[in-house]
């Protein structure tokens, strides 16, 4: 389907009654037009959330704090790890997660809530760990850009991660955030050939378009780094060296890479798009990630979830720490500074 990562939708863990659509030879195409549009239009539903700041304690991840201003993703990505969350909303993971979202309204207003509780403690907030912050919704909705704002003037530690060339547009709050030693931005780059970006990723910004983005932060002052992820065996991860190579020459100081992850439902969906677009090497594909998860297509276990285990998985760390040691990275991730954090209430107390 032009335009996006899965085709259809499927069931998923939760799904109750299910409808069908079935050639009975009565009027079939008009049942089936209802049922199953072919050029499904994106659908937002506004919402006011109980609660913005998600809390974790793995091992695995540099961050303990993160916010998703939105849920499901338009950017269409058929590996996102993040898609099996739209089951929970007795939503499929499917083309329902790339055409369901969901925007978060009140989410600055929560923010200013949390900033101004008495125990409140400031860590790193990580915008965009599950989908990004920068979809095309956000054009309209500009939640990302308020939380940037309340982030800037409660002088609050904060991470993004992101796939768009839409985070130039907040240039003048991350020059501020970052003149302060207050922000990190990583950037995914997944893969510099656009044939298969695109089929990927297909409504996000083109691996070049990253590349500028990275660019331009840079020179602007604010520390970014390069996210190779997911590497997928025989289809993108030849490309690790060149992706941070082309990311270090923009500017990028550091990098990090994550293996292919394939939660729940995400298995089937995958195995689907393979079929679509490289069935000949489909099983090749999926017998690597076997082999990297102990024999099956998803390991959760903390430690190796990331990165995999076994042969293959071996060598792709090792192919990162000779690229790294060889272009001088620094550290995956910076100390942001907590220092400087003004609860809500106490600006008058600097005068």
């Amino acid at each position: 389907m032009a335009g996006r990562g899965s085709a259809h939708n499927i069931d998923h863990r939760f799904s109750g009654p299910l409808i069908e659509v079935v050639d009975d030879g009565w009027q079939q195409s008009e049942w089936e037009a209802a049922f199953t549009p072919s050029h499904p239009q994106t659908r937002i539903t506004e919402i006011q959330a109980r609660s913005i700041i998600s809390y974790n304690d793995s091992p695995d991840i540099p961050f303990s704090r993160s916010i998703n201003p939105y849920q499901g993703c338009e950017h269409g990505c058929i590996y996102c790890y993040a898609r099996p969350s739209h089951a929970y909303l007795e939503l499929s993971p499917g083309l329902d997660f790339e055409t369901r979202l969901f925007a978060k309204l009140n989410a600055a207003d929560l923010l200013r809530k949390e900033f101004a509780k008495p125990g409140y403690q400031p860590q790193t907030i990580v915008l965009g760990a599950n989908t990004d912050p920068y979809q095309p919704i956000e054009h309209h909705y500009r939640l990302t850009r308020e939380l940037l704002t309340v982030m800037l003037a409660h002088r609050h530690p904060v991470g993004i991660i992101t796939k768009s060339a839409m985070i130039l547009r907040d240039l003048d709050l991350l020059t501020e955030l970052a003149r302060e030693g207050l922000c990190q931005v990583m950037v995914s780059v997944t893969t510099l050939n656009e044939t298969l970006r695109r089929q990927l990723e297909p409504r996000a910004s083109s691996g070049a378009g990253r590349l500028k983005v990275i660019e331009k932060l840079t020179r602007a002052g604010v520390p970014v780094g390069v996210l190779a992820a997911p590497m997928i065996p025989r289809l993108n991860e030849p490309e690790l060296e060149q992706i941070i190579k082309a990311a270090v020459a923009a500017g990028a100081g550091c990098a990090d890479y994550i293996l292919l992850r394939l939660p729940h439902e995400l298995t089937t969906l995958f195995s689907d798009w393979l079929d679509e677009h490289y069935p000949g090497q489909k099983e090749a594909i999926l017998n690597q990630l076997r082999a990297s998860r102990g024999g099956t297509l998803n390991s959760s276990a903390f430690g190796t979830r990331m990165r995999g285990q076994g042969q293959f998985a071996d060598l792709l760390a090792q192919r990162f720490r000779l690229i790294s040691r060889r272009l001088a990275l620094g550290k995956r991730h910076i100390q942001l500074r907590r220092d400087l954090f003004i609860r809500p209430g106490e600006q008058l107390s600097l005068f």
